[in-house]
């Protein structure tokens, strides 16, 4: 009798909400990523006493293959990062130098800014990592949303200890995420705003990261350029050509 009930209780919810939060996910994720995509950003880092500018473009290919450059300023101009099938490497083009980087190395501050070395390079996936759930809707940005939370699978190799993730019903735009630690303390805050359309696409064209217990501190993420579904040489998500595609 108990199992009739929760699975009648599974049905119920399902038909109320329409999807599951793994088909909800995926979708904003494929949308995110396409079969192939450029973008080209400016990053800010705001601090209480200074602020930093810096601008990069990048390439991805699925979920599994990304590469991008610094532009600027001047002493980072030619930093390479490449993530391909979870290997994860760092080209420095003042030292002529390409380091390979260990899991330890992931949650790591990227650059100076608030976002870790796994959310530049992405190398942790929401659809594969982790265990999802629908615990609400609300309104983000005048967009009506899923609230879903993600949990890590056992064995999963990811950074954070919990993600809660507001996704619109409409476009699947990702529009704010809150980053839990491994003792489930929030750490960061990441909110999409200024949605555009990107070759056919809706997204938020700025992302703003906050760490929660850093008062006036800040990065906002800022796309000026995001193309889809592009052909790119196979070259690009190799070592070799690291060192060559600043």
């Amino acid at each position: 009798m108990r199992t009739k009930i929760y699975t009648l209780f599974l049905a119920i919810t399902s038909f109320s909400f329409g999807q599951t939060a793994d088909e909800i996910v995926k979708k904003s994720d494929d949308k995110l990523r396409g079969n192939s995509s450029y973008t080209e950003l400016t990053i800010d880092i705001i601090r209480p006493k200074w602020s930093k500018e810096m601008k990069m473009r990048g390439w991805t290919r699925g979920s599994d293959y990304s590469v991008s450059v610094i532009t600027s300023p001047a002493k980072e101009k030619g930093t390479v990062f490449l993530m391909r099938e979870k290997e994860v490497w760092n080209y420095l083009l003042t030292l002529e130098r390409t380091i390979k980087f260990p899991p330890s190395m992931m949650l790591q501050n990227w650059m100076g800014t608030d976002l870790t070395n796994d959310d530049l390079i992405k190398q942790s996936s929401l659809v594969v990592d982790y265990t999802k759930e629908i615990i609400g809707e609300e309104e983000r940005e005048g967009y009506p949303c899923w609230k879903i939370e993600l949990t890590p699978k056992p064995n999963a190799a990811v950074v954070w200890g919990k993600i809660v993730i507001w996704i619109d019903k409409k476009e699947y735009m990702q529009m704010q995420t809150d980053y839990y630690d491994e003792d489930l303390f929030l750490v960061n805050q990441m909110i999409g705003s200024e949605v555009k359309d990107f070759n056919g696409k809706l997204l938020p064209s700025k992302l703003t990261v906050t760490p929660v217990d850093k008062p006036g501190q800040s990065t906002i993420i800022t796309y000026n350029q995001w193309k889809f579904d592009m052909d790119i040489p196979d070259e690009y998500f190799t070592t070799n050509y690291m060192k060559r595609i600043h």
